[in-house]
């Protein structure tokens, strides 16, 4: 970890990020996100949003601002293993993302993120397979303001956030902030992955926790940065991690 503060951020996310425990509860949670009674976020935290988080306070923040925080990938779950905790079930967004919008069949979707030809293609395979209505699609390279006046008009019940880290967070907070009920979903890649620009992995790979290695192979200069680099900064922050919450443990047994 970079330092105290950025410590300090981990361990909110960590405490923050609900861990859901098998598929009853996941069908649980499904349930209670696609009948939102206000305005409500759903973020996704992967080894690439906490290293991220370790440096970025406003990132932080904004991740700390949603709703539910859900644990994404195997390397948050070599840091729940390390600091004693059950990491559950990896809910990536990937896979639970289309599960949502089938949730949301007949109801009012936007797509905001990626480009075209890839944003259109999204949204008619999503009308296609999972019966939404999406009534506005959007690139993700706009201003914020572009997203709360199209928010404001449309009143979509469904908002997906295909826009990357740290921009999608941000802008949910700000949707958030001022919309009604609705709910809003910092989707990542999903709309590549609707659209057909990005392919996933192998199921057996997924099973092995490694879609990150086959994604760095079709994609190495775009995500040279994030795994290459990334995944090792992780790890040895996820040590430190380690180290002070087991010495913060050993202090408090001492002066018990």
């Amino acid at each position: 970890m970079d330092n105290v503060t950025g410590q300090q951020r981990w361990k909110a996310i960590i405490t923050k990020l609900r861990v859901v425990h098998d598929s009853s509860d996941e069908q649980g949670l499904i349930g209670a996100l696609s009948a939102p009674r206000s305005a409500t976020v759903l973020g996704f935290v992967n080894a690439h949003a906490m290293n991220l988080v370790a440096g970025n306070a406003d990132y932080g923040n904004a991740l700390m601002a949603a709703d539910v925080l859900l644990r994404d990938g195997s390397g948050m779950a070599i840091l729940f293993r390390r600091i004693g905790l059950a990491p559950g079930l990896n809910m990536n967004g990937t896979d639970l993302i289309p599960k949502i919008l089938a949730a949301f069949k007949g109801r009012r979707v936007a797509f905001w993120g990626t480009q075209e030809p890839f944003l259109s293609q999204a949204a008619q395979r999503s009308e296609a397979l999972f019966g939404v209505q999406v009534v506005s699609v959007e690139h993700g390279f706009a201003e914020a303001d572009t997203y709360i006046e199209l928010a404001q008009h449309l009143q979509p019940e469904l908002i997906v956030l295909g826009m990357g880290m740290p921009k999608q967070e941000a802008i949910a907070a700000r949707l958030a902030a001022g919309g009604g009920p609705c709910l809003i979903i910092c989707g990542g890649a999903i709309l590549d992955f609707l659209g057909g620009k990005v392919t996933r992995a192998p199921q057996w790979l997924r099973r092995l926790g490694a879609e990150w290695l086959f994604r760095l192979v079709r994609e190495p200069k775009r995500l040279f940065m994030r795994y290459v680099v990334g995944n090792p900064l992780f790890l040895l922050r996820t040590l430190r991690c380690t180290k002070a919450t087991m010495g913060g443990a050993a202090r408090s047994s001492r002066s018990a």
